[in-house]
C-alpha cells in the first residue's frame, strides 16, 4: 500500500491548537477557577454543555500538556499534511468529542472533572495507526524504534492504568481514529515519502 503526502499543505492548524492549549494552560495556572468553568464534569454537563469542547484545551499539569502537545505536533503535523487542514481538524475534534461522550457515559463519578486533549490526540494516533501500522517510531525512553501500532495501543494500555486518567476519553478517541483511518485507507492510495 502506498500513500502520498501533499507537501504543499500547511501544519498551521497544529500550531494554532498548540498555542491555544498553552495560552489556556497559563490562564488556568493563574486562575484555577477556570478549570471548573472549562473542564468536563458529568454532573454539570447539562448546565455547561460547552465543556464537551473546552475541556480539550485545559490540562492538569506541565507533564500532561507537554505529552499531549508533543504527540499532537508529531501525529498532527503528519496527518495535517496528509489530509489537509479541514479533514485534520474534523478528525481531531470528532475524536475529542466522542472521547468526551465515552467519558460522560463511563466516568467513575459524576463529580470528577476531565481535562485534556488526549481523546483528540488518541484519535490522531488511531488514524495514523490504521493507515501506517508498521511505521517505525521512537518512544522515550525506549532506545529502539517500535511499530506505530505497538506505540499507540501499548501507550493506551499503559496510560490507562495511571491514577486519575480518563481512559474512557482515550478509548473513545482511539476508536474514532481507528475507524476513520481504516475507511480512509480503503478509499485512498497515497505515496509516503
Amino acid at each position: 500500500m502506498a500513500y502520498r503526502i501533499d507537501r504543499g499543505a500547511s501544519i498551521t492548524p497544529v500550531w494554532l491548537l498548540i498555542a491555544i492549549n498553552f495560552l489556556l494552560f497559563i490562564a488556568t495556572f493563574i486562575n484555577q477557577e477556570l478549570i471548573f468553568l472549562l473542564g468536563l464534569q458529568p454532573a454539570a454537563f447539562t448546565a455547561m454543555p460547552w465543556t464537551i469542547v473546552t475541556n480539550l484545551f485545559v490540562h492538569a499539569g506541565i507533564g500532561h500538556i507537554l505529552a499531549n502537545m508533543i504527540t499532537l505536533f508529531f501525529f498532527g503535523g503528519y496527518l495535517c499534511r496528509l489530509l489537509g487542514s479541514a479533514k485534520f481538524l474534523t478528525v481531531y475534534f470528532v475524536g475529542g468529542i466522542v472521547g468526551n461522550v465515552f467519558y460522560l457515559l463511563l466516568a467513575p463519578s459524576p463529580f470528577t472533572i476531565a481535562v485534556g486533549a488526549s481523546g483528540a490526540v488518541f484519535a490522531l494516533g488511531g488514524m495514523l495507526t490504521a493507515i501506517a501500522p508498521k511505521l517505525r517510531v521512537f518512544v522515550f525512553p525506549i532506545p529502539a524504534p517500535l511499530p506505530l501500532w505497538v506505540a499507540v495501543i501499548g501507550g493506551f494500555i499503559i496510560i490507562s492504568f495511571f491514577p486519575q486518567v480518563a481512559w474512557q476519553a482515550h478509548l473513545g478517541g482511539l476508536v474514532v481514529g481507528l475507524v476513520v483511518g481504516f475507511i480512509f485507507r480503503k478509499k485512498q492510495r497515497y505515496l509516503v515519502y
